[in-house]
């Protein structure tokens, strides 16, 4: 069993901290969901961590305790469609703009994951890579953007049960990129990710 390190808050001079993730960049259908999280000053919670580390059942458990103890919070998503007009990675930027537009109580520093981003009005920011595995805000918008994205991918496989998004959730497997060689492209998919046999390309 993976030990779980504890995580931290990254304070930057007692600024309101909003942390930034999003889920679904790498997928062939749906949208790019991202979530922007400010916690109390002094917030801690010992299982808080990066959403790839946990199970689906402990993700959902931690999304009500995010809910109920981020002092803001907010979830975001692009389209496919929009994904496709501006390319994938200034969609990400892009949701995770949107959730920061979407905060009750305006941000004034903001956490990131990855290595790049797209300044937020003027607002001063850091980049952290793997940063959903080391502070707290930027692990509970992992799991916010991901449980979300989950949801709606439940939702729209109904639709075309065929691609298996109940399970893949947009993401390339096998199971995914055969429907999609066989069967073709639905309204969800990210047209401009092109699928070829038996390798994958994105464009």
């Amino acid at each position: 069993m993976q030990e779980i390190v504890p995580l931290l808050s990254f304070f930057q001079n007692d600024l309101r901290e909003a942390g930034c993730d999003e889920a679904g960049r790498g997928c062939l259908a749906g949208p790019v969901f991202a979530a922007a999280v400010v916690f109390p000053l002094d917030y801690y919670n010992p299982i808080l961590n990066d959403s790839k580390k946990l199970s689906e059942k402990k993700r959902h458990a931690l999304r009500t305790v995010i809910e109920q103890e981020a002092l803001d919070f907010a979830v975001a998503s692009v389209s496919a469609e929009e994904i496709d007009r501006i390319n994938i990675h200034q969609a990400s930027y892009l949701a995770m703009h949107r959730a920061l537009d979407m905060l009750k109580t305006p941000a004034e520093y903001i956490i990131v994951d990855g290595n790049k981003f797209v300044p937020y009005q003027t607002l001063p920011y850091s980049c952290i890579v793997k940063g959903d595995g080391k502070y707290l805000s930027i692990a509970a918008a992992s799991i916010l953007a991901k449980t979300y994205r989950d949801e709606y991918m439940h939702n729209i496989a109904v639709e075309h049960p065929e691609y298996d998004w109940l399970s893949n959730k947009g993401y390339p497997t096998i199971k995914h990129r055969n429907a999609i060689l066989e069967l073709g492209l639905t309204p969800h998919h990210r047209k401009t990710f092109r699928v070829t046999d038996p390798q994958l390309r994105l464009f």
